[in-house]
């Protein structure tokens, strides 16, 4: 079913546990994350209900729920009062605990994270939110507005290119990737070439954050995919050099074993996507 090449990779990298991965290539629940800039999780679970939406609550974030049914043609969801997302995908901006600061969502269409940044920080956070593509650009600054992220400014630009002048209490890196993590039996779009391109953006992204990121400043290094290549290989070399150091992170998810200590890779079943995510501290 899937590749032969990225068979061998995960046999390689996760041995006995690369059957599983496998059976977590399907098609995923749906889940939705409250909006809190214009509904509050009661009023969204009393919607739920009334419609007999069957739901399941996360320990992790309360304002989270993986759904039985799909809930687009609810007057909650085109009122932008829920954003559909996969619960792996909002685990880094939780991480990054918006306040009132500068932030930066580096690779940030179609909006998920940085509207979800400015929903966690009550629209208080300064956040900058970069796309290069300008259809994809366009996409973002309509989910933004739809979710009444009000202080979010969104530059359309390469972020390798972003100027040196810059910089931000806290970047968040979801970067390009192969999408590993995220396959489904009905796409199984993935190729060598493909790896070995996000590789190569991951490295640029991940050199230009870091050289923005204030000293004593975090980010957040997040993909879609489960290959070490694209993950702790990208990071390593931070951290041995003293440059950055690893926050550790603690939720309850599936997970994968990492090389990594405190770095969270996750597990694809049918409720959650195969993710990495690495919270980290610029050191100097």
């Amino acid at each position: 079913m899937i590749p032969n090449f990225l068979e061998e990779k995960l046999r390689d990298e996760y041995g006995l546990i690369a059957d599983e991965i496998v059976k977590g290539y399907v098609d995923k629940k749906p889940s939705l994350r409250v909006n809190t800039i214009k509904a509050s999780r009661e009023e969204v679970i009393d919607n739920l209900e009334l419609h007999n939406i069957l739901y399941q609550e996360l320990s992790w974030y309360p304002d989270a729920f993986i759904l039985e049914d799909n809930i687009k043609n609810l007057d909650i969801y085109q009122e932008g009062k829920i954003y559909m997302q996969n619960v792996s995908a909002m685990i880094p901006a939780l991480l990054i605990k918006p306040g009132r600061e500068s932030i930066l969502d580096m690779a940030a269409s179609p909006g998920g994270k940085t509207t979800q940044l400015a929903a966690l920080s009550n629209n208080e956070a300064m956040i900058t939110a970069i796309e290069k593509n300008k259809i994809r650009a366009d996409r973002l600054r309509y989910n933004i507005n739809g979710q009444g992220a009000t202080r979010v400014t969104v530059i359309e630009t390469d972020a390798r290119n972003l100027d040196e002048f810059y910089r931000f209490d806290k970047i968040l890196l979801d970067t390009p990737c192969s999408g590993s993590g995220t396959l489904t039996p009905s796409n199984m779009n993935i190729t060598e070439e493909l790896v070995d391109r996000s590789v190569k953006t991951q490295k640029e992204l991940l050199r230009k954050a870091i050289s923005i990121l204030k000293v004593d400043g975090e980010l957040v290094y997040s993909t879609c995919s489960i290959l070490k290549e694209e993950n702790e290989l990208q990071i390593k070399e931070y951290i041995d050099k003293g440059i950055l150091e690893v926050i550790p992170i603690d939720i309850d998810v599936p997970k994968l074993p990492s090389t990594i200590d405190g770095v969270l890779t996750i597990k694809p079943d049918i409720n959650y996507e195969g993710f990495f995510v690495a919270h980290l501290r610029k050191l100097k």
